[in-house]
């Protein structure tokens, strides 16, 4: 069995991991994402897209992976407010990565829809062979359920792309809580856009840590209930479980398992570089299951074969990809 990781991201170009939490962080997990420690540090950048295209290449169950980096915040005139050091990185930077590897890389773009030139910018990363959208709207702060945006929406229907938006909790930058709703689906689902709702919604709460770690399906929050239910309303919705093994999202997968009815809409990706561990995790696995998992050293072999513990080599899980993705 093969598939396609349908959720992967492009650092900053520019980023640097010089705080002592990151250098600490780096030290812990370089190793079970495939990279190594000192080289990060170094030249970390550099170090990142070699382990991408590395791992991507080795590995025994992914032929290709979405790859896209997230547009900058900006106002109303396309003035940059924030560009977040580590999460923002190009189109540029994603086209360069795609050309270097175009065997295994699909290339997404990462268009704020508040810059004036958004279509025009659309229209031509379309023309370079880029098939998809990302949009972090709730680091952005732009509400998509706002009219205006519509010709955007339209034009990405025209083009045939399909869009990511996240929803649900966010915890690498800082998020508008209010763009992280199921109500950013509703206006690109009416444009009759394909889309893809990241994370399957999953909502958690620093605040209530019990809560957050909890396999009690009332505690994964509205959003998941809902969106399960939408799965089964839109044809052109979609869900992918990136992130699903970080421990406040890893709780709702023997739930997600027996949810039958949505699994023909579900799609796989990993969230990559967000780090995760198989052992000490809110999933039902096992223990010697779970320490045989982590010594897989690929990490998205290691990312898969978890998952194939709950959704088995024949699911749809591992095969909907085509029908987001004109490959």
């Amino acid at each position: 069995m093969t598939t396609v990781d349908i959720h992967m991201h492009l650092l900053n170009p520019q980023v640097r991991f010089n705080r002592f939490y990151d250098r600490l962080a780096i030290r812990f997990f370089a190793g079970k994402l495939g990279a190594d420690a000192d080289r990060l540090l170094a030249d970390p950048y550099a170090a990142y897209c070699d382990t991408v295209v590395n791992r991507l290449r080795e590995s025994r169950y992914l032929e290709r992976a979405v790859i896209f980096g997230v547009d900058a915040r900006v106002d109303e005139a396309g003035r940059e407010l924030h560009r977040d050091p580590t999460v923002c990185a190009g189109n540029e930077a994603v086209d360069t990565l795609y050309r270097r590897a175009p065997e295994l890389i699909i290339p997404f773009m990462s268009v704020n829809p508040l810059r004036p030139d958004a279509l025009t910018r659309v229209e031509h990363w379309a023309a370079r062979g880029f098939r998809g959208v990302k949009f972090l709207q709730n680091y952005w702060n732009v509400d998509l359920r706002q009219k205006r945006f519509a010709p955007f929406f339209r034009k990405l229907r025209e083009l045939d792309l399909p869009l990511i938006i996240h929803i649900g909790s966010e915890s690498s930058v800082h998020s508008y809580k209010e763009c992280e709703s199921l109500e950013m689906l509703e206006q690109p689902l009416s444009c009759g856009v394909t889309v893809i709702a990241a994370h399957m919604g999953l909502e958690y709460s620093p605040r209530h840590p019990i809560r957050a770690l909890s396999r009690d399906p009332r505690h994964f929050g509205a959003h998941y209930r809902r969106l399960l239910e939408m799965l089964e309303e839109h044809d052109t919705l979609y869900a992918d479980l990136s992130a699903i093994l970080t421990p406040v999202r890893a709780r709702a997968l023997p739930h997600l398992a027996r949810q039958t009815r949505i699994h023909r809409k579900l799609l796989f990706g990993t969230d990559f570089p967000v780090p995760y561990t198989t052992l000490l995790n809110t999933h039902d696995l096992p223990w010697r299951r779970r320490l045989e998992l982590s010594r897989i050293a690929n990490p998205f072999d290691r990312y898969v074969e978890t998952l194939l513990e709950y959704f088995p080599e024949d699911h749809p899980l591992w095969s909907n990809y085509k029908k987001v993705l004109n490959l």
